[in-house]
């Protein structure tokens, strides 16, 4: 390890996700065994609440999920080693609470709750390549299953004690099984990256706004032409027309269920028809917010963000009894759409890339970026007249372009002057960047 780090090299962990083409009678038995996880991380969690603090150890509750195996036929599906990582995740889960980072660990209810199975160990998946398009799996008591290869993964000669796959974990989404694998890599560490600074405005009607005077744009209008939010911009007039029908075909299914009684498997097959769609618009704008973030990283040394509280910005406007809110409709289509675009995954995705690449990202201070002049540095009421156009209304200054590219500049430029906030334990504070007097023409 320490003649690795002498010659520029460093570990890397990551994720690949792959879907699984399985059979239908893989399918149940991965399903039976997802749903084993769930009950057992269920029963492990009534055992320790119900049980005596002073009882409460890792060694008494791995000795009751054994004996629940024994005693319960169908826990038995549950490979022992998945069996033994919901034990691990359950109770890092308390670990996290005594620590005061997360809640309680709670009740996981069969409709509310991602289907998954753990598989901890990298040795028991024997991952082979068959061709350019398809490698094979192991999945425990199931078998060798196919998987679409888009990554080069360390398998066969490239497999080693720093190359290697450490473990996975299945998944059950909307559009199927998928198979989540961890990664561990050596690499060379990159390079400072030379590339130019940029800053970056999230918008809506312009998704990135850079401050160059260029933008990265999807193509998909956020708003109809009644000025509602398009919720399903990421599909196609066949994929809407299709959503449509079963929208109303789950309304009018839904209208004939009777309070009180489980709802019919037509209506359940309804509501999956429709979480597919959604699912499969979901996957496009991810993939789309992975090649735009990839290439920006690619392309700049230096990336600077705003430092966005999303939370608050998406809170509802509709107030309370006694203090209604104005222009409800209005804030929950804004909402839907800064939901939508998902600026904090755009940027998460941002951080890890430019690392990558020998990049570096920073947060500036959101407040007053798109009212300010990027030109004479003043804030001047009215300059900004629309959603789009900016127009400085200081005398001797009339500089007018594109609202997003003038937040875009100030964003670079506050982090030029010297202010940069870095997320610490919770809270923003301020760094010190490189201070760089700033041109004329920004």
């Amino acid at each position: 390890m320490g003649l690795g780090v002498e010659l520029g090299v460093e570990h890397r962990q990551f994720g690949h996700r792959a879907r699984l083409v399985l059979t239908a009678a893989q399918v149940r038995l991965i399903d039976d065994q997802a749903h084993a996880a769930r009950t057992m991380w269920n029963l492990l969690h009534e055992w320790w609440t119900m049980l005596p603090k002073h009882k409460r150890s890792l060694a008494a509750a791995d000795a009751a999920i054994r004996q629940a195996r024994k005693d319960i036929d169908w826990l038995a599906v549950l490979p022992a080693q998945a069996a033994q990582a919901v034990l691990k995740t359950y109770f890092q889960a308390w670990k996290n609470r005594w620590d005061g980072r997360a809640d309680a660990p709670t009740f996981k209810a069969r409709l509310r709750t991602v289907m998954g199975v753990d598989i901890p160990q990298g040795r028991d998946l024997h991952l082979q390549r068959v061709h350019r398009r398809w490698g094979m799996v192991n999945i425990p008591k199931v078998g060798r299953v196919r998987f679409r290869w888009t990554k080069d993964l360390p398998v066969g000669k490239k497999a080693g004690a720093d190359n290697r796959i450490t473990g996975a974990r299945l998944v059950k989404d909307a559009l199927g099984w998928h198979i989540a694998l961890r990664v561990q890599t050596l690499e060379p560490k990159p390079q400072p990256h030379t590339g130019p600074d940029v800053g970056i405005d999230a918008g809506v009607n312009i998704p990135l706004a850079l401050s160059d005077g260029s933008h990265r744009n999807h193509g998909r209008p956020a708003r109809l032409s009644d000025g509602k939010a398009d919720r399903d911009k990421w599909l196609n007039a066949d994929e809407k027309a299709k959503l449509l029908r079963l929208q109303q075909r789950a309304a009018h299914r839904k209208s004939l269920h009777k309070p009180g009684r489980h709802p019919s498997n037509r209506l359940k097959r309804t509501y999956d028809q429709i979480a597919s769609l959604r699912a499969r618009a979901k996957r496009r704008a991810i993939d789309w917010q992975h090649q735009t973030t990839t290439e920006i990283a690619r392309t700049y040394g230096v990336i600077v963000v705003e430092h966005l509280n999303i939370p608050n910005m998406v809170t509802s406007a509709k107030g309370t009894v006694e203090e209604p809110g104005t222009n409800v409709a209005q804030k929950s289509g804004l909402n839907r759409s800064i939901s939508q675009e998902a600026w904090g995954r755009a940027v998460t995705m941002l951080t890890y890339k430019s690392a990558r690449h020998g990049g570096a990202l920073y947060k500036v201070p959101a407040p007053g970026t798109s009212r300010r002049c990027s030109a004479c540095g003043f804030t001047t009421p009215g300059s900004r007249e629309s959603q789009a156009v900016f127009v400085c209304k200081n005398e001797g200054c009339d500089w007018s372009g594109n609202a997003d590219h003038n937040a875009a500049r100030n964003i670079l430029h506050l982090y030029r002057t010297g202010l940069a906030l870095v997320p610490a334990a919770g809270r923003a504070v301020v760094r010190h960047a490189r201070r760089v007097k700033p041109a004329t023409a920004r």
